[in-house]
C-alpha cells in the first residue's frame, strides 16, 4: 500500500466546527469536529484491542480548541469537552478524509443500534457524499 500524501495545510473553522485539510497531492477535505472526536485514535475511544471500542455519544456540538504538532508527522487535537489524547497522524487524517462517507455511516449505524438519538447538524448531508 503506498504512503498517503503529506498534509500541507490544516485550518480550523471554529464557528462552523470544521477542520479543513489540504494534502500535497492537492486534495482538500472538510471534516467536522464531531467526526474527528468520535473517531479519535485514542485508547479512550478505540479501546486497547478489538471489541473494546467505546461509542461516543452527545458530541454534535464539540469543537476543537487547540491543534498541537507532534513532530513532523501528526497533531494532537484538543477538544472543548476535555478530550485531548490520541495522535492524529497525517496517514490517519488522510484515511478519515478519503473514507469519510463509509466511516460516518458506520458511526450513525452504531448510534442507531444502541438506540441513541443524535441532533442533526448542518454538515450531515455532505458527510455522506462519498
Amino acid at each position: 500500500m503506498p504512503e498517503p500524501p503529506k498534509l500541507t495545510d490544516i485550518r480550523l473553522k471554529q464557528q462552523s466546527r470544521i477542520l479543513e485539510l489540504t494534502f500535497e497531492d492537492g486534495s482538500h477535505y472538510r471534516l467536522p469536529c464531531e467526526y474527528l472526536r468520535v473517531l479519535s485514535p485514542s485508547a479512550e475511544v478505540k479501546g486497547h484491542g478489538p471489541g473494546q471500542e467505546v461509542l461516543q455519544v452527545g458530541k454534535e456540538r464539540v469543537n476543537i480548541v487547540a491543534i498541537e504538532p507532534v513532530g513532523t508527522y501528526a497533531v494532537t487535537l484538543r477538544f472543548d469537552d476535555g478530550h485531548d489524547t490520541g495522535i492524529y497522524s497525517w496517514k490517519y487524517l488522510y484515511d478519515l478524509a478519503v473514507n469519510r462517507a463509509r466511516y460516518w455511516q458506520s458511526y450513525l449505524d452504531k448510534l442507531s443500534e444502541a438506540g441513541v438519538a443524535r441532533s442533526p447538524q448542518p454538515y450531515d448531508e455532505w458527510m455522506n457524499d462519498g
